[in-house]
């Protein structure tokens, strides 16, 4: 079981964990995400999940085809669904999203399904944050997070979000997704793929020859305040942020190199 896997079984306690996912690519994060929740609903934990109506319908069947009963589970109360853009807009004023009535509805909904069993806890999963990404209203979304990482400070659960961003596009670089790193505790991989960061180890060492070296050591002196991330994303951002006229090809050649 790689680390990641551990992770969504026995979620750090205020851990507050992230995926990004590619546009369209429901599949994988729909398979972590149901395996986070699971994971909990078996052990007596609860868990809130503020979604859209399309991806409650993909983690219903994905949590079904892991051995759950979503509705039994939401009528016992161990499980609530709450609609992400009806939640936003009740926690936003203007522009921004407001901590007292953030507070408000996410602690009083969190409560709801705080289990009866002593000692578990409550995870939650959200897409809100995502939801203001893909609006382009990033300081919304980044000034989400800090609100859910102070309600994490208060109480004991664990958090898990995403964002419709695709590591191998070009949206994927230090400037754009630094206040995403620096909000969580764990990246969670949307694609775990050991062949790939072999591939791309190869594939600088091909094109950047005796640079390679140098650049794997910058890229494994990333930033501390980051989220902990798996190697491939660490690997992604480091090329585009010491070698970015070059990253589009190493990740080319890496890619070629995958289907030999």
């Amino acid at each position: 079981m790689s680390p990641w896997e551990k992770l969504l079984e026995r979620p750090h306690s205020r851990g507050h964990m992230v995926q990004l996912y590619k546009q369209g690519d429901v599949v994988s994060l729909a398979a972590n995400v149901s395996r986070y929740l699971w994971e909990g609903l078996k052990r007596g934990e609860s868990a809130l999940v503020v979604v859209t109506p399309q991806h409650r319908e993909s983690l219903c069947l994905e949590l079904e085809k892991l051995g759950a009963v979503p509705q039994s589970a939401v009528e016992n109360g161990q499980l609530r669904f709450l609609d992400a853009w009806k939640t936003l807009s009740r926690i936003m004023a203007g522009a921004q999203p407001d901590w007292e009535r953030f507070e408000s509805v996410a602690a009083a909904a969190i409560g709801r399904v705080w289990p009866k069993k002593p000692g578990a806890g409550v995870r939650v999963y959200g897409e809100m944050v995502g939801l203001l990404w893909k609006a382009r209203q990033f300081a919304a979304a980044n000034r989400l997070e800090q609100l859910w990482n102070g309600l994490l400070a208060q109480s004991s659960f664990s958090a898990y979000c995403s964002y419709e961003i695709d590591i191998f596009g070009k949206d994927f670089h230090p400037g754009s997704v630094d206040a995403i790193l620096r909000a969580h505790t764990h990246v969670i991989p949307a694609r775990p793929d050991s062949n790939l960061e072999v591939a791309l180890h190869k594939a600088m060492d091909e094109i950047l020859g005796a640079g390679a070296e140098e650049l794997k050591t910058r890229v494994g002196r990333r930033r501390p305040s980051w989220a902990s991330m798996p190697n491939t994303e660490t690997i992604l951002l480091g090329l585009r942020e010491y070698v970015p006229s070059q990253a589009e090809g190493i990740l080319a050649r890496a890619r070629r190199l995958c289907l030999q």
